[in-house]
């Protein structure tokens, strides 16, 4: 509204600004960064956006019944759950467990996990960084070309007028670029990753305890400790 409110939407579009802006931010950062990289970005923008990830309390109840069924059924039951679940990590700490790894083993094996994974989400925010701290640079070329460009044309309106456009609207877009899209991809992929960690520490935390025969009841006691008062059901 607030673009609109006083004029329209075609004052703020110029193809120029827009082509100095995008073109030098994404130029910058193909410079700075491998286009593997950049792939793995829009992949995990588009988990981040797209994917619902199950809440700790679902893990909880994953868990403890996974507890239940190895008391009842025995170890090698639990192969069936590893194939079947859809969480990836889950479905690696069942394997551990079923192949007989024992707790110590499985706890350093899904640390290592837990650590690379944060490691590969850095670099992941990494980029999208570098593109916030250069866009608000290009906007400020875009303005100087601009300005290059009315200077040129002193005497000329038809040019003036042509050149004030690329001025203004290159430094809006540099701003918008890196206020309204870079800074809070970073901050939605780093909240996504502090919930994924969590659900991976509860499960690293369930499995060895079902890995060590620990009873099912003192498990989900144990699990619900991650869990904020209001998610805990059954008023655990």
């Amino acid at each position: 509204m607030g673009f609109v409110i006083h004029g329209h939407i075609g004052l703020y579009l110029n193809l120029s600004g827009f082509t100095i802006v995008m073109g030098g931010t994404f130029g910058a950062t193909l410079l700075s960064y491998k286009m593997e990289r950049l792939i793995i970005l829009v992949k995990v923008l588009l988990t981040s956006y797209g994917k619902e990830l199950k809440t700790p309390d679902d893990i909880v109840e994953i868990l403890v019944d996974l507890s239940v069924k190895r008391r009842l059924k025995g170890l090698l039951s639990l192969q069936r759950d590893e194939e079947e679940t859809t969480i990836v990590f889950l479905r690696q700490a069942i394997g551990f467990m079923v192949d007989g790894y024992n707790q110590a083993q499985i706890r350093e094996v899904l640390n290592a996990e837990m650590y690379f994974f944060r490691m590969r989400r850095d670099e992941t925010t990494r980029v999208l960084q570098t593109m916030a701290d250069v866009a608000p640079a290009f906007g400020l070329v875009g303005s100087v070309v601009g300005l290059i460009g009315m200077l040129g044309g002193v005497g000329d309106s038809a040019v003036i007028m042509s050149a004030v456009p690329i001025a203004l609207t290159s430094t809006l877009y540099g701003i918008v670029l890196f206020n309204f899209l870079c800074l809070p991809f970073v901050a939605n992929i780093k909240e996504i990753t502090v919930q994924e960690l969590m659900l991976q520490k509860i499960i690293t935390e369930g499995v060895i305890a079902i890995a060590g025969d620990l009873h099912p009841g003192m498990l989900e006691r144990k699990l619900k400790s991650f869990l904020t008062p209001s998610a805990r059901k059954g008023g655990g």
